[in-house]
């Protein structure tokens, strides 16, 4: 007898429910091109609702740390314009511009507080967003009562210090660089009015750490922007695989219950139709044989009702859930399939023997899932006995060891040339040893396929048992 293998390997082509084959990389995992396309025109709902309008929401809105920060420049703004005052009344008590300078500080003080409660009602309401123009305005405002006041007061220069800051917040790069620019000049002004003579270090000083905070403020923005685009590549990649999944897990089920209703429904549909026809045949001159063939269909019937209502709800076969467990599952459907055409038989050894036989080593039962799939390959291949090997006798032998199942299926019908077998037959009906190599690849087992043209055929699945076993088993004999 020729033999030939027929290893199950994970990059083996998969089988769809319409019968034909396509690469795994190709169908179940490849997300809708049309839906993953990251050049598709037009934004998704959610991504838009991740990252509000930038001109509307101020950072501190959605970032506590920089909630703090603007907090603690708030109370630097303060403190500072209060000290000023305080040291400009107490050096100028009677000066001609004292009232002029108390309320130019007064309203500046406004005027800043005003912008700092606003943000504060914004950052608590994000429904009530401002535009951006708004905050310009306020911060020219702000500026043009400083510059007016330092030019009354030197002693107030020191309060571009927050002004820079809520600069390189509101507006762009480059204009709060220039802004920066303009208050430095001011505050250097400023320091060379109070000062009695020329010191270089009145002019470099300011300039030097207006510049060097501008930068260091520049650069932690254009971090933050960084971090915030790679969040939102990460949720945007996320989606998409949780998309592909989806579609992943949809083509599977799709592809078990297609080779499920292959290995049930179709093949009982496929017995009755022969029962019948065999019942027309003889009813003129055999009507008991031909009653006979009716009450085998009908019983059939009965057991793919079952089998669909089973579907419907996701429970296991009908054999293994009126049964003891896969051995009589597998009496079950022997007797089911037995008739005068054909008789099936079965075997079991090991620790799952039947009651009449000799059991094995071990006493640990066979996983659900193992069961199921073993039942289900039982069933295949013997659809696949009756309508294409004319045999007359099929033998099913359960094996089970310590470490892995082994379930045969051997008959002596016309057999065929394992080696000039495609591995996708063009015009196949139904899934036959495709459906039975993807069952067996979902186990990690192995899939052995031994026939001559003549000499019948025997299939053998070795499943393991255990984590790790379909690694131990390696190569099929």
């Amino acid at each position: 007898m020729r033999q030939a293998e027929a290893r199950v390997r994970p990059e083996q082509t998969a089988v769809r429910p319409d019968g034909a084959r396509t690469h795994p990389e190709e169908a179940d995992l490849r997300p809708d091109e049309t839906d993953l396309r990251p050049d598709k025109a037009g934004p998704r709902p959610d991504e838009a609702d991740l990252r509000p309008d930038e001109t509307d929401l101020l950072p501190e809105a959605a970032d506590p740390d920089a909630r703090w920060l603007t907090l603690v420049m708030h109370l630097t703004f303060f403190v500072l314009h209060g000290t000023a005052l305080v040291r400009f009344i107490q050096r100028h008590p009677a000066s001609v511009n004292t009232t002029t300078v108390i309320c130019l500080a007064a309203l500046l003080a406004v005027l800043y507080a005003s912008g700092v409660g606003r943000d504060a009602y914004t950052a608590m309401n994000p429904s009530a967003r401002r535009p951006q123009t708004w905050r310009v305005v306020w911060l020219a405002a702000v500026v043009v009562v400083w510059a007016v006041l330092v030019d009354l007061a030197p002693s107030f220069a020191w309060v571009a210090v927050p002004l820079i800051y809520a600069a390189l917040r509101i507006l762009p790069p480059v204009a709060a660089c220039v802004l920066v620019g303009v208050l430095t000049i001011f505050v250097i002004i400023a320091q060379l009015a109070l000062s009695t003579r020329f010191d270089l270090d009145v002019v470099v000083g300011p300039a030097a750490v207006a510049g060097f905070a501008t930068a260091v403020f520049l650069h932690m923005e254009r971090l933050a922007e960084r971090q915030r685009r790679l969040i939102d590549d990460l949720i945007r990649t996320r989606r998409e695989l949780a998309a592909t999944e989806r579609r992943a897990g949809t083509l599977a089920e799709r592809q078990r219950l297609s080779m499920e209703i292959h290995d049930t429904l179709a093949q009982g549909l496929s017995s009755q139709q022969m029962l019948l026809q065999a019942a027309e045949r003889t009813w003129g001159t055999d009507p008991a044989k031909a009653q006979g063939h009716v009450r085998a269909a009908t019983k059939i019937v009965e057991h793919n009702l079952t089998e669909a209502r089973r579907f419907v709800h996701d429970l296991a076969p009908a054999d293994l859930a009126l049964s003891g467990g896969l051995p009589d599952a597998l009496r079950a459907l022997a007797a089911r399939e037995s008739d005068e055409r054909l008789r099936v038989l079965v075997h079991t050894e090991g620790h799952m023997a039947g009651p009449d036989e000799e059991p094995g080593p071990g006493s640990a039962e066979l996983p659900e899932q193992v069961q199921a799939t073993l039942l289900r390959i039982a069933q295949g291949a013997l659809a696949n006995v009756r309508e294409h090997a004319r045999a007359t006798t099929a033998v099913l032998t359960l094996t089970t060891l310590e470490d892995r199942a082994v379930l045969d299926i051997a008959d002596d019908g016309r057999g065929f040339d394992p080696a000039a077998l495609p591995d996708t037959p063009e015009g196949a009906r139904g899934h036959g040893l495709p459906a039975i190599r993807v069952r067996v690849r979902q186990l990690g087992g192995t899939l052995t396929v031994e026939s001559a043209p003549g000499e019948g055929t025997v299939l053998t699945v070795t499943v393991p048992l255990e984590e790790g076993d379909a690694k131990e088993l390696g190569p099929e004999r």
